[in-house]
């Protein structure tokens, strides 16, 4: 296997000792990180501002704009998730296939960041729902190649603390976005529009620097250890850590709430004004920031999949605080702050636990199986909550839910995989 380094020229890939240092540093320091995780965390960090400024107000612009009922936004929401769960085994694999995979994130940027100007365009539910599966396309091509570039790049023992790095980065982006929607809702007449537009003025830019700035990381089937292949790629179902990670992140997914509805529940529990209601995000996202970084290296330490199912007992008991209605102050940021640490508890942390358990010729294709069953179940999550809360109205809607989340938690105690460790 050969890493291409700064000048393009082919080194080859040498993994570190367990307990050696780092060139350049002492014994009792860690080693930097490598230039591949930062440098992605830099475009994600652009390419959420523009995200985060759409998700900031598409839930308010869809119900209370368009007039959608729930079930409707429900049906886009998990369009929305679900969409990419059909192409993220294609990204995945064409990287490995390929040894592509920063050319198959940059396709994955640019198709997302094409999306943007298109809403402006849209003002139908078919519109929307293309404009939203494109934008999910692009996302589900560029999600395992770039993970699978950072996991390549990040010494294993340390993998825990790179994507904690990264998902910090990429949800400074989510900080950032949903201000500027925010003053860009107050200050311009047409605002979804203004929104809409500066989004895809800084989508461009993340996928510049992609481009510029991103090293690219060539492996060549003649290079591994095993041919790639797409039998291969789904014979990893059969590595026994790897299958019980996926069917983890498979049941509680099937119980996962999305962001959108649990904004919309915070903000019927509290009387939010929806002036405000672009904020929301900002609470979730300023604690997956704060988070993202301790918890990854937590996991290094303790064994990433106690704290990835530590992190889906925050989720329940933001269910708890919303299902008590209760008016106190304090409530909207204690659900936020939960929120935000279900996040960084369980989304770089599951990539982290994923990652030891594929070997290097099909990291970008084992990546993708667990993301996509993720993603997969919480399309069926987005579609059964909506149609639950239009039949039978919020609150029992999330009481099925928190019932169906305890229940997944226990079920994933009792699937403990054979080395529940720390992982070197």
């Amino acid at each position: 296997m050969y890493v291409a380094d700064s000048r393009g020229t082919p080194a080859p890939a040498v993994a570190p000792e367990p307990q050696a240092a780092a060139p350049g540093t002492s014994p009792g320091r860690r080693a930097a990180l490598a230039p591949t995780v930062l440098a992605l965390g830099t475009v994600s960090l652009i390419t959420d501002v523009s995200s985060e400024m759409v998700t900031a107000v598409l839930p308010l612009y869809l119900v209370a704009g368009l007039g959608l009922s729930p079930l409707g936004f429900g049906l886009l929401d998990g369009l929305y998730n679900g969409v990419s769960a059909l192409v993220r085994l294609t990204g995945g694999h064409l990287g490995d296939r390929l040894g592509r995979h920063k050319a198959l994130a940059g396709i994955g940027y640019g198709l997302s960041a094409l999306c943007k100007p298109l809403l402006l365009l849209a003002h139908t539910l078919p519109a929307i729902g293309a404009v939203l599966a494109l934008d999910r396309t692009g996302k589900g091509l560029r999600t395992a190649p770039r993970d699978a570039l950072i996991s390549l790049a990040a010494d294993p023992a340390e993998r825990g603390r790179a994507f904690g790095v990264h998902r910090a980065m990429d949800t400074a982006g989510a900080l950032i976005g949903p201000i500027l929607a925010f003053l860009i809702l107050r200050g311009a007449a047409d605002g979804y529009d203004a929104v809409f537009t500066v989004s895809a003025c800084v989508a461009a830019l993340g996928v510049l620097v992609l481009v510029l700035f991103v090293p690219g990381r060539r492996t060549t089937p003649a290079a591994t250890a095993a041919p790639v292949s797409l039998r291969g790629a789904l014979g990893l179902l059969r590595v026994r850590d790897l299958r019980r990670t996926g069917l983890c992140a498979l049941l509680l997914g099937l119980c996962t709430v999305s962001d959108a509805f649990v904004f919309l529940l915070l903000q019927k529990a509290t009387g939010i004004a929806d002036r405000w209601f672009a904020l929301l995000p900002l609470g979730t996202a300023a604690a997956f920031f704060l988070l993202a970084l301790p918890l990854g290296r937590l996991a290094d330490r303790v064994g990433r999949r106690a704290v990835f199912l530590c992190g889906h007992l925050a989720l329940l008991a933001v269910y708890a605080l919303l299902l008590t209605g209760a008016q106190h102050p304090a409530l909207p940021y204690a659900v936020l702050l939960l929120h935000g640490g279900f996040y960084a508890a369980t989304d770089g942390v599951l990539m982290a636990e994923a990652a030891g358990a594929v070997p290097e010729e099909h990291r970008g294709s084992g990546l993708a199986l667990v993301q996509t069953g993720q993603a997969l179940a919480r399309f069926a999550a987005s579609l059964g909550f909506g149609a639950a809360w239009t039949l039978w109205g919020a609150r029992p809607a999330l009481a099925v839910a928190a019932v169906l989340l305890a229940a997944a938690l226990a079920g994933c105690l009792w699937l403990r995989p054979a080395a529940d460790a720390p992982q070197a």
